[in-house]
C-alpha cells in the first residue's frame, strides 16, 4: 500500500501505509503510561509495516534491554526509511537511538528527550522515558522542569499528573505532590501510578492506615498493570504496614500472595518483581524480624543465582548482594560484586566517578549480611546519608532501607552516642515510626539512661497500638 500520513493519539504525523500500525504504536502509548501487561504490542506495529520508522524505533526500545540484537535489526530498519519519515519519526528515533546507545552520556539523553519534547509536548510517552532517565540519573530537579514545561499542552491527560507528583515527592514538596497525585486519580480512578505517588505522601507524612485504606480499595484495579507496578503498589502496602507495627502476619500476607504468587507465573518474570520481593525482605532484616520469612528468602535467592536476572539494574544487583550473602552464598555474592566492578571498569571516566558509590554500597550490603558490621560501617563512613546513593536507581522510599541499616550498624558496632543523634534526626522528620522509637529505646539503653529508655519505649508502644 501507497505510503500516507497518519495521526498518533498526539495529533503527531506518522509516514505509514497501515492503520494496523498506528493502532498498535496508540494501544502500545496507552500500556507504557498505564503500566499496562501488554507492552509487546509494539512489536505488533513492524508487522504492519515494517518500513514505519516510529513502530520500529519504539519496538527497539522496547527490547533494547532483553534482546539487543533484535533491537538492532530494529534500528536498522527504522534508518533505512529516515528520508521518508515525519519530523515527529526523526525526533523520537534521534531521542531512542541515542538512549539505547551503548555508553551513551545520560546527560546528553535527557537533553534530547527535553529538545524533543519542546517541539511536541503532548507526547507524554517521551516524557515517561525522561522520568525514567532521570530517576536513574537520581535527579528528580531537571524533570520536574521537564513535566512543568509540557503541563500546559496537557491539563486534561490523566498520566500527566502522576508524572509531575512524582519528582514534588522526590523534593519533598509532599503538599504539592498529594494535589496532583489527587487531581491525576479524579481523572482516570484506574491511574495506579498516580495510586502509587499519593501512597508515598501519605507513607512519608506516617499516616499508614489511611494509606493502607486507600490502596487497598484501588488494589482490584491492579492486576491490568505490569508486574514491576503490581507488586510495587503492594510494596508500598506491606511497607505501610510494616511502620505502622501492624501483626507480621499482614506482611506475610502481602509477600506470598501478591509478590510471590506473580513471581510464580509462568512467564517470563520482569527483574522489578525480584527488586520490590528483595526490598521488601531486606526491610524485615533490617528491623531484626526476618524470622519466619528464612525459607522465602532461601528460595527467592535460589532463583536470584541464575546469572541471568544480574546486570540488568544496580539496585537489584545490591539487593542479590544481600540476599546471596544472607543465605550462605557467599562466593555468588562476591562473584557478582567483582563482576559489577569489571563491567563498570569498561566505562567512561564519568560513569566510573558517578557509580562508584554503587560498589560501596554493594561491598557494605555484602558485609553487613555476613553479619561483618564494623567493616559495613567502615565501607559506609560516618557521614553516610543514603540519598546521595540514589544513582543506584532507587526513589526516596527504597533508598532509605541503607538510613536504617547504618543506623542499625552504629548500634551494633556499639557507637550509641552517634546511633542517638542521628536516629533523633530522622525521628525530627517523620516522628510516627514505631521502629525509629525502638532504636531510640536501644540507643538509652546501651547508654544506661533508664529514664529516656522508658519514655521512648512508651513512645513505640502507642504508636504501635494507634495504627493498627
Amino acid at each position: 500500500m501507497e505510503k500516507t500520513v497518519r495521526c498518533v493519539r498526539w495529533g503527531y504525523e506518522v509516514n505509514t501505509s497501515s492503520d494496523a500500525c498506528i493502532d498498535a504504536i496508540n494501544s502500545y502509548f496507552q500500556q507504557v503510561l498505564s503500566y499496562g501487561r501488554k507492552r509487546k504490542v509494539i512489536l505488533e506495529a513492524p508487522l504492519y509495516d515494517k518500513d514505519c520508522v516510529l513502530g520500529s524505533i519504539l519496538a527497539a526500545h522496547f527490547l533494547s534491554s532483553s534482546d539487543p540484537s533484535r533491537a538492532n535489526s530494529y534500528v536498522e530498519a527504522a534508518a533505512s526509511n529516515l528520508e521518508q519519515s515525519t519530523p515527529y519519526e526523526k525526533a523520537v528515533y534521534e531521542a531512542v537511538t541515542y538512549l539505547i546507545s551503548e555508553d551513551r552520556d545520560d546527560d546528553l539523553a535527557f537533553e534530547m528527550h527535553t529538545k524533543l519534547l519542546k517541539r511536541f509536548p503532548k507526547d507524554l510517552a517521551s516524557l515517561k522515558r525522561a522520568q525514567l532517565l532521570s530517576f536513574y540519573m537520581g535527579q528528580p530537579d531537571p524533570f520536574l522542569g521537564l513535566v512543568q514545561q509540557v503541563l500546559p499542552a496537557n491539563q486534561e491527560e490523566s498520566y500527566i499528573h502522576g508524572l509531575l507528583a512524582f519528582p514534588l515527592l522526590e523534593l519533598g514538596r509532599m503538599e504539592e505532590a498529594a494535589a496532583a497525585s489527587r487531581k491525576g486519580y479524579e481523572i482516570n480512578k484506574e491511574d495506579a501510578w498516580a495510586h502509587h505517588c499519593l501512597c508515598h505522601v501519605l507513607q512519608h507524612e506516617c499516616r499508614f492506615k489511611e494509606a493502607v485504606e486507600f490502596m487497598e480499595a484501588l488494589a482490584g484495579t491492579w492486576p491490568s498493570c505490569s508486574s514491576f507496578m503490581y507488586t510495587h503498589n503492594w510494596w508500598h502496602v506491606a511497607l505501610c504496614y510494616l511502620e505502622g507495627g501492624s501483626p507480621m502476619s499482614k506482611v506475610e500476607e502481602i509477600y506470598d500472595h501478591h509478590i510471590w504468587k506473580e513471581l510464580e507465573k509462568d512467564d517470563a518474570v520482569p527483574p522489578e518483581v525480584y527488586l520490590n520481593a528483595l526490598g521488601l525482605l531486606i526491610r524485615l532484616d533490617v528491623r531484626d524480624a526476618l524470622d519466619g520469612f528464612e525459607d522465602r528468602l532461601k528460595n527467592l535467592a535460589v532463583r536470584l543465582t541464575n546469572q541471568a536476572n544480574w546486570y540488568l539494574e544496580w539496585h537489584l544487583d545490591i539487593l542479590i548482594v544481600w540476599a546471596l550473602a544472607k543465605v550462605g552464598e557467599t562466593s555468588r555474592a562476591h562473584e557478582l560484586l567483582e563482576g559489577l566492578k569489571f563491567r563498570l571498569s569498561k566505562k567512561n571516566k564519568k560513569k566510573q566517578q558517578v557509580m562508584q558509590k554503587g560498589i560501596q554500597l554493594g561491598e557494605a550490603v555484602y558485609e553487613y549480611a555476613r553479619g561483618n558490621y564494623e567493616k559495613a560501617l567502615e565501607l559506609l563512613g560516618s557521614e553516610f546519608n543514603a540519598i546521595g546513593y540514589k544513582i543506584v536507581g532507587a526513589s526516596d522510599e527504597q533508598i532509605d532501607v541503607f538510613n536504617e541499616m547504618w543506623c542499625q550498624l552504629l548500634l551494633k558496632t556499639g557507637q550509641s552516642s552517634t546511633a542517638k543523634e542521628v536516629i533523633r534526626e530522622r525521628i525530627k522528620a517523620r516522628d510516627g515510626i514505631p521502629f525509629m522509637w525502638r532504636l531510640l529505646e536501644k540507643s538509652y539503653s546501651m547508654e544506661g539512661n533508664a529514664e529516656a529508655e522508658s519514655s521512648a519505649r512508651e513512645r513505640a508502644k502507642k504508636l504501635e497500638s494507634c495504627y493498627f
